[in-house]
């Protein structure tokens, strides 16, 4: 969508200030403008400042509700894990300021998948951010632990933020610097 036409808040949202990562409440009735609409998420522009909207508030932005997830009972491995589907779940992660994946941003560094000794197959992540102190790196992590537990035979994902070695834009896929202005 990313339009920036003004939208008019139809009751009061939590959201996230970025990129400090501090919870905030956009009011009813707010003027807000939709910068970014990806991952299932929405970045706004409201009083000269960013915020995150995740998308089960899509209806406060005048937009199709997200259906809300319901409980669901523990996760069984039925197979392996299938690497490839990580990966293209994590190419659906976003952070909220740049509108390119952490895959192609190249913040995610290792991916690989080990049997649990309960029988289920844990996906071990090592990743970065682009710079250490992002306050919406939280939320960025949360985002690739529930991506990944959506992928078939993931019964437990373990995130490792690290900031060795320090992510460089060299680090970014030639499709993500052609988007991004970078060549």
């Amino acid at each position: 969508m990313a339009s920036g036409k003004m939208i008019t808040t139809n009751r009061d949202i939590d959201a996230i200030l970025i990129p400090l990562g501090t919870p905030v409440i956009i009011p009813e009735g707010a003027q807000v403008a939709i910068t970014q609409e990806l991952g299932g998420t929405y970045t706004v522009s409201v009083n000269g400042n960013l915020a995150r909207v995740e998308g089960k508030d899509a209806d406060a932005l005048g937009l199709s509700e997200k259906k809300e997830t319901k409980e669901e009972a523990p996760k069984v491995a039925h197979g392996p894990v299938d690497e490839q589907h990580v990966w293209a779940a994590l190419r659906t992660v976003f952070d909220p300021e740049i509108p390119v994946n952490i895959v192609d941003l190249g913040l995610v560094y290792d991916v690989h998948a080990v049997d649990t000794d309960g029988g289920g197959n844990a996906v071990e992540i090592t990743m970065t951010l682009t710079a250490p102190g992002c306050g919406m790196g939280p939320f960025i992590v949360d985002d690739v632990r529930a991506k990944t537990l959506d992928v078939e035979n993931v019964t437990e994902v373990n995130v490792d933020l690290t900031f060795e070695p320090p992510w460089d834009r060299a680090l970014m896929t030639d499709e993500a610097k052609l988007q991004l202005g970078m060549f």
